[in-house]
């Protein structure tokens, strides 16, 4: 599972890495449901029995409770017109008996499961827009990412509180995290639960920071002005340098220490770009325009192509690190790959969310 990764911009609310934008779906769902319906009245045997099986199974589906975010009466004594307005939400987080709610206006509120009620507002200063939310297992505390307009919303600051102070409605018995990193567009932080780590990176100084997610200390630092990109998977770090004429340097890093495990070059074809290149453990997946999928085993050099009439760019990825595959979404299809470089099936006039980023160069 990859990290999750805010980037600083000087736009309040649009800068923020989305993760899943909805594309207009237009008879998609018509001829999903439709498939559907041949599938359950189909003549094969015990169909009839597993579509009532499926119907006892939703039967008791009901809602049980709503939220609703927004104040009309304000709080905190609010001075930015746009966060009294109401807006879609667009971040849902669950922690023990609390729901957290994020608008995209940049208010937040917090609800009690038990009383179904609001708890209150995460939004602690009249000029602070959340962006972005997460959950630390590790401490049970919520990390709130935020822009304020005394800062013309260019630099991002990050709030640790813990759910006990948010359960008793003190939102602002928190602490700031990383006050001493410069997180300025195109600067961003990433949370990583998989390893449980904090990836900053500071544009000012070009120099990136490994943080411990369990008490936020820091591990280590990456400074070089060459690095272009940083994947994380678990227990490695893949470091993207820019790229020569004929290869693209690479290093991959302990994600506990930053001890280089490995630093080689992978061959690239001259004068044409690089479309992704991207990290699934030992497995490095590297496609330039039209041409093959390229799977490097970075343990022993071994290489693997897919033509790239069966491949194509994919807008997308989502990788299912429990089952060793990997999902790439193009146009309407979403196609499920495994490491052999092989289709293992795929899904057709579905609607989906693209992973898209504002705020990226």
């Amino acid at each position: 599972m990859e990290g999750r990764r805010i980037s600083a911009s000087p736009r309040p609310c649009s800068g923020r890495r989305i993760l899943a934008k909805k594309r207009a779906c237009t008879n998609g769902f018509v001829n999903t449901v439709k498939k559907l319906q041949r599938r359950e009245i189909s003549s094969k045997r015990d169909r009839a029995f597993s579509m009532s099986n499926a119907q006892e199974r939703f039967r008791n589906m009901r809602l049980m409770e709503e939220y609703d975010t927004h104040d009309p009466k304000g709080h905190c004594s609010v001075v930015l017109p746009f966060l009294m307005k109401r807006t879609k939400v667009i971040e849902i987080v669950a922690a023990r008996d609390i729901v957290f709610a994020l608008a995209h206006s940049g208010v937040c509120a917090a609800f009690s499961r038990e009383t179904n009620q609001r708890i209150c507002f995460l939004n602690v200063s009249p000029d602070e827009v959340i962006r972005s939310l997460f959950y630390n297992k590790n401490n049970d505390s919520l990390i709130t990412v935020s822009v304020y307009a005394s800062d013309n919303f260019s630099s991002l600051k990050c709030r640790s509180t813990r759910i006990e102070y948010i359960r008793r409605g003190k939102p602002d018995a928190g602490f700031a995290l990383f006050e001493s990193e410069s997180l300025k567009w195109p600067g961003f932080v990433e949370f990583d639960d998989v390893n449980g780590k904090v990836l900053t990176y500071s544009a000012q100084d070009s120099v990136y920071k490994v943080f411990d997610l369990k008490n936020y200390t820091m591990l280590y630092s990456i400074s070089d002005k060459h690095v272009q990109e940083i994947k994380i998977s678990p227990g490695i770090m893949l470091l993207i340098f820019n790229r020569a004429s004929s290869h693209v340097p690479l290093k991959i890093l302990s994600i506990e220490d930053g001890t280089v495990l490995k630093a080689f070059n992978h061959l690239l074809h001259r004068n044409k770009k690089v479309d992704f290149i991207e990290q699934f453990n030992e497995k490095l997946l590297v496609k330039q325009e039209n041409e093959n999928l390229q799977i490097l085993d970075v343990r022993n050099a071994e290489l693997m192509e897919v033509s790239r009439t069966e491949f194509m760019t994919p807008s997308a990825f989502i990788f299912l690190y429990e089952n060793q595959l990997f999902l790439t979404f193009r146009n309407r299809t979403v196609a499920v790959w495994n490491f052999r470089g092989e289709l293992v099936t795929s899904f057709e006039d579905h609607c989906y969310g693209i992973l898209t980023e504002l705020d990226s160069s």
